[in-house]
């Protein structure tokens, strides 16, 4: 059986296709430019554009199960292009999906959970990797300017996110189910910043912007307004699952969820 993986070049993608390969399956990965996808040499690299829907169908060919995302193009928008790729994923006889969502419910999920499809939603409530954000300022200014330091999130591990998916893709039993992905704790930006401190071995400052700031940084970096919006409120006010610890992960895999400081210990060459 062969699943199909977009976004498999980005931060949890990569380890949905570790994932499937350590499950024994085969892996098709889907990417805008396989020249540059970077993936194991057993992955079969296609090109396709999830925001061109016609590009997709020879990605569909005798695939399984897919790992959807919910945004597209070079701005991260939010997809309207669901149906049609539900559409040919149906035709091609897929008989699975995992929906990793982006903060809200829009267009994939409504497409997918109303299809014939074998759905599960899958509801990081953010990545510990977004912290890579931080890299840049911190090794040339031993500093990290961000908003909202006091708000605390239960980042999860994206290798976490990646063993979720290949479970529900692979392992009967996940239906129709919607899983809250969390890390072990809820942590500030500050008190990840210390920890990261802690772990290069480093003194680091926090220096905290104001809302209006961050959205102008967001926009310098071309998000788009709607973008930007889910951004300051998922940061700034978020729900309650963002920062309540669920064992969601241990669920589903067996092993506990990966900590912020584990992160921290596979990533300090970012750091300088």
């Amino acid at each position: 059986m062969t699943y199909l993986v977009t976004g498999a070049t980005g931060k949890a993608g990569r380890h949905v296709v570790d994932h499937l390969l350590q499950a024994g399956q085969q892996v098709r990965a889907l990417t805008r430019d396989p020249a540059k996808a970077n993936l194991p040499p057993q992955v079969e690299v296609v090109a396709g554009d999830l925001t061109v829907p016609e590009s997709l169908a020879p990605a569909f060919d005798g695939v399984t199960g897919v790992h959807l995302l919910t945004v597209g193009g070079d701005d991260y928008a939010t997809l309207r292009t669901a149906p049609d790729i539900v559409a040919l994923a149906l035709k091609a006889g897929v008989r699975r999906a995992t929906v990793l969502w982006n903060g809200q419910l829009g267009p994939v999920e409504e497409a997918v959970e109303a299809s014939e499809l074998e759905w599960t939603r899958l509801q990081p409530v953010d990545f510990m990797g977004n912290t890579l954000g931080w890299a840049e300022s911190i090794r040339t200014e031993d500093s990290v300017r961000e908003p909202f330091g006091d708000v605390p999130a239960a980042m999860v591990h994206e290798a976490d996110v990646g063993a979720a998916a290949a479970v529900a893709l692979v392992e009967p039993g996940h239906a129709g189910k919607i899983y809250t992905l969390t890390g072990p704790e809820a942590l500030t930006p500050r008190r990840r910043l210390d920890i990261i401190a802690a772990v290069i071995g480093r003194e680091l400052r926090f220096d905290e912007l104001t809302e209006e700031q961050a959205r102008e940084r967001w926009r310098q970096a071309s998000h788009g307004e709607e973008l930007i919006d889910l951004l300051a409120a998922w940061q700034g006010n978020p729900p309650p699952a963002a920062y309540t610890v669920v064992p969601t992960v241990e669920d589903l895999t067996g092993r506990p969820a990966r900590s912020f400081t584990e992160w921290v210990h596979g990533h300090t060459a970012h750091f300088g």
